[in-house]
């Protein structure tokens, strides 16, 4: 993030003195500094550097605020979901807010996903899908269909809630949990089929569940006769995850571990900075 500039009004000089010499232009220098605004530049450059999170102490040192200040406009960030404070750690990191703005590293993400999800179709002959919460929804990025003429998928570009998906899920399970409960409230939780976990306290209880086992399953609770498989895509900035889903009559209770198996992989390798060198060519 660019400092902000400080801001330069130039007055323009009159005629000379009698002696028909050109007066000099005369420069007036003005600081247009908003203070309150430069600490929050401050405070989000600092967020920004940093993968894992800042702590509220090394937060305050490196930006010369006092630590109820800093405290102060990360609270008010946060409410506006610019920053969210690890539950866990108590690190403070760059927030939701900005996802929408990081239209290239989406763009990277999907290119780099893209072979990844081709191979997971071919190796299981099912869809394999590429979402990102946005707003209180998960969005479908990329989608690569089964194909077999009996299949389940999504179009990209497709919104499906948060609570009645695998992906959903996925990404949830490592989210902030005042900020799932707050998603949750703003959208409803729709009874989307008879599955369909739709209190609160339950779906927290099954996020716990995600975070044991390592990944989370939608069984026929977004569409009644699918199944799904999905893994978060961890060490990145987008909260994202990869899925496996399928008709349920085909994709059974048993071939979801080794589905998940496959996802984790798959995960791992995207998290990553850079990618492993194993990267399959498509399909």
């Amino acid at each position: 993030m660019s400092p902000l500039a400080t801001g330069r009004q130039q007055s323009n000089g009159k005629a000379g003195d009698n002696s028909g010499t050109d007066a000099v232009p005369q420069r007036e220098e003005r600081d247009y500094t908003v203070r309150a605004v430069q600490r929050v530049c401050a405070i989000l450059n600092l967020l920004q550097e940093s993968i894992d999170g800042v702590p509220l102490p090394v937060l305050a040192a490196e930006t010369g605020l006092p630590k109820s200040s800093a405290f102060r406009y990360l609270w008010t960030l946060e409410n506006h979901r610019y920053v969210e404070r690890d539950p866990d750690t108590g690190l403070f990191r760059l927030g939701l807010g900005f996802v929408g703005m990081q239209s290239r590293h989406l763009e990277v993400l999907r290119e780099r996903a893209r072979p990844w999800l081709e191979h997971l179709r071919d190796e299981h002959d099912e869809s394999a899908n590429l979402g990102l919460l946005d707003g209180d929804r998960i969005i479908y990025l990329d989608i690569v269909e089964s194909k077999r003429g009996v299949r389940l998928a999504a179009k990209r570009g497709d919104r499906d809630p948060l609570h009645s998906t695998a992906l959903g899920k996925a990404i949830a399970a490592h989210m902030d949990t005042d900020r799932v409960k707050e998603l949750l409230e703003q959208s409803g939780m729709e009874q989307r089929t008879p599955n369909t976990i739709t209190n609160i306290d339950t779906y927290l209880d099954e996020l716990a569940k995600v975070r044991r086992v390592g990944y989370a399953v939608d069984n026929g609770e977004n569409e009644l006769d699918g199944r799904c498989v999905a893994v978060p895509i961890l060490g990145t900035r987008l909260p994202a995850a990869v899925s496996l889903s399928a008709p349920s009559a085909r994709f059974t209770v048993q071939d979801v571990e080794r589905a998940a198996a496959a996802l984790q992989h798959v995960a791992e390798q995207l998290g990553t900075t850079h990618g492993s060198d194993d990267v399959p060519s498509g399909g």
